[in-house]
């Protein structure tokens, strides 16, 4: 199926790694132009030079989504490096604190920027450049943690802030021409990621969580995430707006805990 991204011009935040990573190769692969940011600048560096191997335009950015005016200019950036913006997508993410009584107020103000307080940002930044393109595509990658009780509130909170701003914006900007979606990817098993660390620690628990909350026994890849966020930005999608789609193969419990 031809998504019909050939051409288009992308900015994904944190892109160097994990389900932003394979979300920039998946629009990559469909012929989309593509612009990365993450605090690593090697990460960004390689990033960008394997994307540019794909024969596309590609362009990086070492930044701090949280700090003030860093992730605006990014943007704009973006935008000059591949002459415009027709896609956003929000990935970066992740949470300060522990426990309610193991976190300040400060953590939890924290965790909020770094989720829905970039994606919102992100999204005003590149809104008009979307619209000056005669419209685009917006997807924010929030969390089963979004909509099943997990440990650290202060991150299921944000990422559930994520998935409802997805529906009013979605309202707001479709006089422009803009979709905004939410997806929320379950327990995702990549080299260097948080899962694959846990499944080293402690193979037989992990083993056992995965027979108990998992229908498939295996967690999902980062492909599987991309995959469906290409298809929402896709033409193949113009209908889809303000949705929550799952992408989490029936998983029950987000965390080994059980709750």
């Amino acid at each position: 199926m031809d998504l019909g991204l050939n051409g288009r011009r992308a900015a994904v935040t944190g892109g160097t790694r994990g389900i932003g990573r394979a979300i920039a190769d998946g629009q990559a692969a469909e012929g989309a132009d593509v612009a990365v940011c993450a605090r690593g600048a090697e990460g960004v560096e390689a990033t960008v030079r394997e994307l540019r191997g794909r024969g596309v335009r590609a362009d990086g950015g070492v930044i701090d989504v949280t700090a003030p005016g860093e992730l605006e200019a990014w943007v704009d950036e973006a935008a000059s490096a591949l002459g415009g913006l027709d896609l956003l997508v929000a990935n970066a993410g992740g949470a300060a604190g522990g426990g309610l009584l193991d976190s300040t107020q400060a953590d939890w103000a924290a965790t909020w920027e770094l989720n829905a307080g970039h994606f919102v940002r992100l999204l005003r930044a590149g809104a008009p450049h979307l619209r000056a393109a005669g419209g685009g595509a917006a997807v924010v990658i929030s969390s089963i943690s979004g909509h099943k009780a997990a440990p650290r509130a202060q991150y299921g909170a944000t990422k559930a802030a994520e998935i409802h701003l997805a529906a009013p914006l979605a309202r707001e900007l479709a006089a422009d021409g803009v979709r905004v979606n939410a997806v929320s990817p379950g327990s995702i098993l990549f080299d260097g990621g948080g899962w694959a660390d846990v499944r080293a620690r402690d193979p037989a628990a992990f083993a056992a969580w995965l027979e108990r909350e998992l229908p498939a026994g295996r967690l999902g890849t980062p492909e599987e995430v991309a995959d469906v966020v290409c298809f929402l930005l896709s033409d193949r999608a113009t209908w889809v707006n303000g949705a929550h789609v799952a992408v989490d193969g029936a998983q029950g419990a987000p965390d080994m805990r059980g709750y």
